[in-house]
């Protein structure tokens, strides 16, 4: 399965991990303008991007390049919608890494969630959606993710799901070294 001809739907009663529309722009500023969660978010590696948008347009150009990016194989930015409340509360980057460093043949996930949903449980039931698919989606034998130091609910709902704290720095194209990655492989006993 090509990730980037057909974009799958992952879902479970409460979530549903859609490819990002720009009909998502509305939502989704209210995750992207919450100052509360932008200091959540994995911008390593990103040009200087610290996603924290406070208009419409800006979200809409944001939604433009994840498109883009999509159409042209570069990552897949999922909108994570809540069931219940029929909103969108963030969103889900993925990607095959291919690099230098430990972080290679892995699939990188990037998190953006709305401040309210940042709790262990509901953490743990969105990415519990991705994680697996994501290895056979994106061939890779390892899940990785950041998770910062103020994060403890997201660190908590990662070591619930088998990931563990690597001690490796994800090495960005300009040589930056990144931490605070989680990761999990697809074989627990392999390097």
């Amino acid at each position: 399965m090509n990730v980037y001809k057909r974009c799958p739907i992952l879902e479970n009663e409460r979530y549903r991990l859609r490819l990002s529309i720009k009909e998502d722009a509305k939502d989704l500023l209210k995750t992207y303008s919450d100052p509360n969660a932008v200091p959540f978010f994995n911008a390593d590696n990103c040009h200087g991007d610290d996603f924290y948008y406070t208009t419409i347009e800006r979200m809409s150009q944001a939604i433009d390049f994840w498109i883009c990016a999509y159409n042209n194989g570069w990552f897949v930015r999922w909108t994570i919608i809540d069931k219940q409340e029929e909103i969108a509360v963030g969103t889900i980057e993925a990607f095959r890494r291919e690099s230098n460093d430990y972080f290679t043949d892995c699939c990188l996930l990037r998190l953006d969630l709305h401040s309210s949903y940042e709790n262990c449980d509901d953490i743990a039931e969105i990415l519990s959606l991705i994680v697996s698919p994501s290895i056979q989606i994106f061939g890779c034998d390892k899940v990785a993710t950041k998770a910062k130091h103020i994060a403890t609910e997201r660190r908590k709902a990662l070591e619930k799901l088998n990931f563990v704290l690597s001690d490796k720095k994800l090495i960005g194209d300009d040589g930056t070294e990144y931490g605070d990655y989680y990761i999990l492989k697809s074989n627990p006993r392999g390097n």
